[in-house]
């Protein structure tokens, strides 16, 4: 098994930078993938980012490009969401997760999840 924390989250204004960070616990794995989720009451879940183990390869939803950066530091297995130019409809709860796979995929759900951190982006 494979606990989940994440922190970071707060208040930050329109343009500001924030980064969260997914500290594992329990039996954790350098093989496993590291995604970011957000999802607020009554909305769908929605994707933001993910990063395979080595962190050579990472993947971003269309609304975060250019703005977010994942990494990750598998010594100290941590995982970590940088947050730039941030918008109010980047206000949300972010979810860390973690796929027991080399490289994340989208074709089962992950297998672990924290239990969120609040963003709030005020304009």
């Amino acid at each position: 098994q494979v606990q989940l924390v994440e922190s970071g989250g707060g208040l930050v204004q329109a343009g500001g930078s924030l980064t969260l960070s997914c500290v594992a616990s329990g039996q954790t794995c350098s093989t496993y993938s590291i995604g970011w989720f957000r999802h607020a009451p009554g909305k769908e879940r929605e994707f933001v980012a993910a990063i395979s183990s080595t962190g050579g390869r990472t993947y971003y939803a269309d609304s975060v490009k250019g703005r977010f950066t994942i990494s990750r530091d598998n010594s100290k297995a941590t995982g970590y969401l940088q947050m730039n130019s941030l918008k109010p409809e980047d206000t949300d709860v972010y979810y860390c997760a973690a796929q027991r796979l080399i490289v994340p995929t989208t074709t089962r759900d992950p297998d672990y999840w924290g239990q969120g951190t609040q963003v709030t982006v005020s304009s």
